[in-house]
């Protein structure tokens, strides 16, 4: 697989994000009102993609796809020129309708495909059937690829089983905290595409503080983050970014000047603590993702 850009934003939606608690959303509606946060998003998505992005990162579970249309429009990108990304949320495999939150999603951002198609968790007892429907869906000439997200191997052995097509990129939590080496190893040996979402660890303490990372900012006339995201990138792995504030996203993407020695690639590595920030698939509530 080829066609994939090397580095991809995921926007999430507009309400959608880590930092920002429901309590925060109702004041922020009460005092500035919703139009106005929906505004910013699509401006900020716009802006990403004259930057230069290519690869949208996105999933119905964060919304129905009507704003990413909106600001795909408004940045003027071709769509022939964009590489577009959509997940099947957790509560369409509870309720058995894969199918209808796809072709909503289509129709909201007046699409004729997807480049490609993943579940964004492998439900219990479910995410077999669910990759069934996204078959058929390929079937039709509505999907380009077919994916996976947070699957372990023995996720992906069970798909494996049964397929018709062969999952071809995988999504999971890569970051110098918890760097995941295994499982991304298996997913090459597979001949699997290597996404990596949560890629700077969320800004977490534990990272940005570390002096290896400073040192290396020093040597490298570059930020901790850019530092990461090529770490990423020669280890074979595609990052998702999500930054909605413009300097960061150019500095995100400003990340091919430079190359890391084998020995600064080592140092990273060496970070590792197995320190898994998001949800364990073999261990959380799917009802809640």
């Amino acid at each position: 697989m080829t066609d994939i850009p090397s580095i991809g934003i995921g926007p999430g939606g507009a309400w959608y994000s880590g930092r920002v608690n429901n309590l925060l959303k109702r004041v922020y509606v009460h005092f500035i009102g919703a139009p106005l946060l929906e505004h910013k998003y699509v401006n900020a998505v716009a802006h990403a993609l004259k930057l230069g992005y290519r690869l949208v990162d996105y999933s119905s579970a964060y919304g129905d796809g009507k704003l990413l249309q909106k600001a795909i429009r408004k940045s003027g990108v071709k769509r022939e020129d964009l590489f577009i990304t959509t997940r099947v949320s957790n509560r369409a495999q509870i309720n058995s309708r894969v199918r209808e939150e796809f072709m909503r999603f289509l129709k909201n951002m007046q699409l004729d495909c997807v480049d490609l198609l993943q579940f964004h968790w492998p439900v219990t007892d479910l995410y077999l059937d669910t990759w069934r429907e996204m078959e058929k869906l390929k079937d039709e000439g509505l999907v380009r690829h077919l994916g996976v997200a947070n699957c372990h191997q023995h996720h992906l052995e069970e798909i494996f089983k049964v397929c018709k097509y062969r999952p071809e990129v995988g999504q999971f939590e890569i970051h110098p905290l918890f760097t995941q080496k295994p499982l991304i190893a298996y997913y090459k040996q597979q001949g699997i595409v290597v996404e990596a979402y949560t890629p700077i660890a969320r800004y977490d303490d534990r990272l940005v503080r570390l002096p290896v990372l400073k040192r290396l900012e020093k040597k490298y006339n570059k930020t901790f983050v850019q530092i990461i995201l090529r770490w990423h990138v020669q280890n074979g792995v595609i990052p998702l970014v999500r930054s909605l504030n413009p300097e960061h996203q150019k500095e995100n993407l400003n990340i091919f000047d430079f190359s890391l020695s084998q020995d600064d690639m080592a140092a990273i590595d060496a970070v590792n603590i197995n320190s898994r920030l998001r949800y364990d698939p073999d261990n959380c509530d799917f009802s809640i993702l």
